[in-house]
């Protein structure tokens, strides 16, 4: 074998060899946050605080009705129970002021970047925690919890965010 395709067949092993270390660390933090039902937030690529249902349950609670719109079916009205996403910033005294974006990570990988102003806006991010009445089940029980992140004025719910566990301010 040609020793160019060596040398890159090698260099590529290491490579994929370095992502699996990292994925699988990242997927300790995912099983820990669904299995202790914690969210992660994340400022200046720094843990900033870590939110449970506790301290969850503590903060000012809010219901709404939301329709879900899905391909798989007609629409349905669900009430949701849960925070504002700017209220859980407010309680760890996290500024915005220098923050462009702030992204939700799912435990199964998903993001969803936010802008600031849509996060300020009063009536449309919120961190829930109840589905119809119900906590949230976790993923490996079929849920979308034990968080979720719904977007208000996301018509389709594309945005919204199950098994949330981590959020980022960058």
């Amino acid at each position: 074998m040609n020793r160019g395709v060596m040398v890159a067949l090698l260099a590529l092993v290491v490579i994929v060899g370095v992502f699996a270390y990292l994925n699988a660390a990242d997927g300790d933090d995912r099983r820990a946050s669904q299995r202790e039902a914690e969210i992660y937030i994340n400022m200046d690529e720094e843990r900033a605080a870590t939110v449970d249902l506790p301290l969850m349950l503590d903060l000012k609670q809010h219901e709404f009705t939301e329709t879900l719109r899905s391909s798989e079916g007609a629409p349905r009205d669900h009430t949701y129970r849960g925070v504002r996403l700017m209220d859980l910033f407010r309680h760890f005294d996290l500024d915005l002021e220098d923050t462009e974006q702030i992204v939700t990570r799912a435990a199964d990988g998903y993001t969803v970047a936010l802008t600031v102003e849509e996060v300020r806006e009063e009536d449309n991010v919120y961190v829930v925690h109840e589905l119809d009445g119900e906590p949230l089940s976790p993923k490996e029980e079929g849920g979308s919890g034990p968080f979720m992140v719904v977007i208000r004025q996301d018509e389709f719910g594309q945005r919204w965010n199950k098994y949330l566990m981590e959020i980022d301010l960058r």
